[in-house]
């Protein structure tokens, strides 16, 4: 893909992200919680299944399967569970923004060294705002700036 072409991509995702900071996370917790609950119901099963052959990886199969169903349908019947559970991923998230914010400038990946500091200095802004904040909306607000800014920075680099 050319760098113009995804620029404009990134600005086209960072503007829908900030339009809707909190669009998907209904239907991303209601699909998850299908997903997740299907899964329980595979682990009971083979756990059932797996019993004959041994009793302690069945035994195992089948706890997991009752946290996975019982997570499934919490995440189904109340998606406020799924943000509290995505509430803990901030810190891995921001920690990804500034690891590709490193990277980026030791590397010069995307041809800018300041796509590198403008992750960094976001990673660090959502790992404060998750914890202080902990508002799913201000946190998709960041990732449509970082998307945003990117995108911006890519389209008007010298190739």
């Amino acid at each position: 893909m050319e760098r113009k072409t995804l620029a404009i991509v990134l600005i086209i995702l960072g503007l829908i992200v900030l339009a809707f900071p909190l669009l998907g996370l209904i239907p991303i917790a209601v699909l998850t919680g299908l997903g997740v609950a299907f899964m329980g119901i595979g682990l009971i099963l083979a756990g059932f299944s797996d019993r004959e052959v041994s009793s302690g990886l069945g035994l195992l199969e089948i706890v997991l399967g009752i946290i996975a169903l019982v997570l499934g349908l919490g995440f189904i019947l109340n998606p406020g569970l799924f943000s509290f559970i995505a509430g803990l991923l901030v810190a891995l998230a921001g920690l990804f923004l500034i690891i590709i914010g490193i990277v980026a400038v030791f590397t010069k990946t995307g041809g800018s060294r300041w796509n590198g500091v403008v992750a960094i200095i976001i990673g660090l802004v959502y790992i404060i705002f998750g914890y202080i904040i902990k508002d799913p909306f201000w946190l998709g607000v960041l990732i449509g700036l970082w998307l945003l800014l990117t995108g911006i920075i890519m389209f008007f680099q010298k190739d």
